[in-house]
């Protein structure tokens, strides 16, 4: 991100004093040094700083996505989409807000397309998402055809999410996308194909990804479903060592508890399904340019 720039003093409604900077000009400072609070972690003074930036020019399309970007990192903690900051709705208004003012944000749009998946908005989001998987200006296609597939299988077409989730892990660091493959797999009963997408998510040589908690319990259940106890066994004690206090991390807790105490038929665990709940791997498929 770009480096934080000083800020003239604003004028307050008064008039513009010579050498003093236009409320644009400002804008786009407040803009710079929310981008880089936020990429060093400081999410609610970014959030000041962001808001101040469209409070000074509100055609500032830049700072309506940092925004939501912003506001969608409060969707991320344990909590996930049930935390008191995390309102989709304002993420939802600052998306479309950049889309006003530039039509053509094409991460703007692959952004709203994720937070109205989030809304359970899916046919919705599937209208946003899929014009942008055609568009040969996205820099990012990956991320678009993974928000695609997820609609889609979210909304029950899981033949065409698969085939959308399929064309996203082309980027085969793509962890998130593995992970979303494999849900839909395994809601086609495919149980074989389901571990093999949930293997390619964790594996990817990043931390974010060996990180990816729910794809360390989806593969122990799957596991289970194939009756590989001991690795399934493996992938919830992983599972628990990322955290204990998200709602995933609960689960894999209550599941090696399970398997401490009697034997589980592998049909009996979490009721032999994928669940469609909020989970990590929901928030943060924004492009990188969010933080630049």
């Amino acid at each position: 991100m770009g480096a934080a720039i000083a800020l003239a003093a604003c004028a307050g409604g008064k008039a513009q004093q010579p050498g003093a900077q236009s409320p644009e000009r400002q804008s786009d400072a407040e803009y710079d040094i929310a981008r880089d609070l936020f990429q060093k972690g400081n999410t609610r003074v970014a959030l000041d700083h962001v808001q101040k930036a469209v409070s000074l020019n509100e055609e500032n399309d830049k700072a309506h996505y940092l925004m939501a970007a912003i506001l969608l990192a409060f969707c991320s903690g344990p909590s996930a989409f049930d935390a008191p900051d995390c309102r989709l709705g304002e993420i939802e208004k600052s998306a479309r807000a950049a889309l006003k003012f530039n039509p053509d944000f094409r991460d703007a749009k692959n952004l709203l397309g994720q937070v109205l998946i989030n809304e359970k908005k899916y046919r919705e989001a599937i209208g946003v998402l899929e014009p942008l998987t055609k568009d040969p200006a996205y820099v990012h296609p990956y991320l678009a055809w993974g928000n695609l597939g997820w609609a889609q299988v979210l909304d029950g077409q899981l033949d065409a999410g698969i085939a959308s989730l399929r064309n996203a892990v082309t980027e085969p660091r793509f962890c998130v996308g593995h992970y979303r493959l494999g849900v839909a797999f395994e809601k086609k009963g495919d149980a074989g194909q389901a571990e093999q997408s949930f293997t390619s998510a964790v594996s990817v040589d990043d931390p974010q990804c060996t990180a990816l908690q729910d794809a360390w319990e989806a593969r122990a259940r799957v596991r289970l479903k194939l009756g590989k106890a001991a690795e399934a066994r493996s992938d919830y004690e992983r599972c628990a060592e990322i955290s204990k206090e998200t709602q995933t991390g609960k689960t894999c807790v209550r599941e090696l508890a399970k398997m401490a105490g009697a034997p589980s038929s592998p049909a009996s665990v979490n009721g032999g399904a994928a669940r469609a709940r909020a989970t990590h791997a929901d928030v943060g498929l924004l492009s990188s340019t969010a933080a630049r």
